[in-house]
């Protein structure tokens, strides 16, 4: 029997992951596309530091729904089928949002591509966390940033090759259009690479399809581990079989619960989200001009995969908690002296770009991936999808706020105000990830699970921690 036999394929694990990773792409498009999109949109249609805010939060809106029903919908009919349902509403708000002729049409065709973002980023990493090898997990499962941080880069590089195709007139009335338009490809090949996905196997256990679940995860793991992995996940299914989303209140699982939405709220209030939307702006607030502005946000997008793949190679080595850490207080130094550029008036846009580029690198390695990788591993099998559903509303929530309010920030309290409480945010994520986070770096999906029964219990994550090393040392 070969190597490949015994142990299971990492290729096969790797390239189901990228399937599911895809979905990425989509989030990384609507993330970036609209940054370039909104200064055309805010003198075609005259619109108001509130109005900026609703064209570029609408699809929030939609995010919010989608990853409200996701969690439901997946548990009834699979994660696949509702990752193509995704992409196909993205594509379809995509066309619309390209042809529409007034600012409404254009809202509620975001609202629709929302509804397809929020099921996809609700799902995509939960996905990958189900069908992946324990050992490369947090590396799989950070494929997924990292291909919403390719499709950031390739949007930017799209909006300032489409931005330098014609006139300023034109890019006015006809340029936007391609660049919203353009999220039919992503979405496009995100559908068709699901064809190829097989279906989670978690999920199939979930359901009876046990023949299913153990082909999907020998192939994975080889036999004995599949074999193991199967019985380990039908155990947990089993303990919890009259189970509902209410046990997420329930001693452990509701810390489980606080730590993942707060999690999901770093990820976004941290400031990434005020600097990717509305960049160009920030940017001509400093003296850039159109075109050099498009040009620093597109080398941001290139700076930015670069960290992510740092993240990638880091993640399953370094550990999630200490990432974190080191991330956010660096973000803290950046965003501060950001707001300090805006408070001296530094007209050399140099340092503030300097800054951003400092900024983005942190993210990129710590705050950015890591909470996407972690929702879904700290919930229990039976309660995964629901649970990372839960802390994913408040992800898109809090992204809603960004994009709505940034503009009204910027014009009422100036960048320096704007960027300091972005600053004291980031202060906060240090201690929360400190005192809360625990470390899920080389644990199966199942021993995370133990990890919260024991804080249920009464004992603390360093006792649980303490237990298993003195366990390790003994052995």
């Amino acid at each position: 029997m070969s190597t490949q036999q015994t142990q299971g394929s990492r290729a096969y694990a790797v390239t189901i992951s990228l399937a599911a990773a895809m979905g990425g792409l989509l989030y990384g498009y609507d993330t970036a596309v609209i940054s370039g999109a909104i200064g055309f949109l805010k003198t075609l249609y005259h619109l108001s530091p509130f109005m900026q805010g609703l064209v570029i939060s609408s699809i929030m809106i939609g995010g919010v729904i989608g990853v409200a029903v996701s969690g439901f919908l997946s548990d009834r009919v699979g994660r696949r089928k509702v990752l193509m349902t995704a992409a196909v509403l993205f594509a379809v708000a995509a066309f619309v949002s390209a042809i529409s002729s007034d600012v409404t049409t254009l809202i509620l065709a975001r609202i629709v591509g929302g509804l397809g973002i929020g099921m996809g980023s609700a799902l995509s990493v939960t996905y990958i966390s189900e069908c992946a090898p324990t050992q490369i997990r947090g590396a799989l499962s950070s494929l997924y940033q990292l291909l919403t941080i390719i499709g950031i880069f390739l949007t930017y590089l799209t909006n300032y090759l489409i931005q330098r195709s014609g006139s300023v007139a034109w890019d006015v009335h006809t340029g936007w259009r391609w660049m919203l338009g353009l999220g039919c490809v992503p979405a496009a090949i995100f559908f068709f690479v699901l064809l190829f996905a097989p279906e989670s196997p978690r999920w199939l256990a979930k359901v009876g399809r046990i023949d299913e679940a153990l082909r999907i995860l020998v192939r994975i793991n080889g036999p004995s581990a599949g074999q193991r992995e199967l019985e380990s996940i039908r155990e947990s299914i089993a303990s919890e079989s009259a189970a509902s989303i209410r046990d997420l209140l329930k001693p452990g699982w509701r810390k489980a619960l606080g730590v993942g939405i707060l999690l999901a709220l770093f990820n976004q209030i941290i400031g990434m989200n005020a600097v990717t939307y509305y960049g160009p702006e920030i940017f001509r607030m400093v003296g850039f001009s159109l075109n050099s502005d498009f040009e620093i946000q597109a080398f941001f997008g290139a700076m930015w995969v670069v960290f992510t793949v740092v993240a990638v190679v880091l993640i399953d080595r370094v550990g999630r908690k200490p990432l974190m850490i080191v991330g956010s207080a660096l973000m803290a130094i950046f965003m501060a002296l950001m707001g300090l550029t805006f408070y001296l008036h530094v007209h050399n846009g140099f340092w503030l770009v300097l800054f951003i580029m400092g900024f983005t690198a942190a993210f990129s390695v710590s705050m950015g991936p890591i909470p996407w990788i972690m929702i879904p591993e700290i919930f229990p099998n039976h309660l995964r999808a629901r649970a990372a559903g839960v802390a994913t509303i408040f992800l898109w929530g809090a992204n809603w706020a960004i994009g709505q309010f940034t503009p009204v920030l910027l014009n009422d309290f100036g960048g320096a105000y704007t960027f300091w409480m972005f600053a004291v945010i980031n202060i906060l994520g240090v201690l929360f990830v400190t005192a809360w986070v625990p470390e899920t770096k080389n644990r199966s999906l199942e021993e995370i699970e133990s990890i919260w029964m024991a804080s249920g219990r009464g004992v603390s994550l360093s006792q649980r921690d303490a237990h298993e090393r003195a366990k390790r040392a003994h052995f």
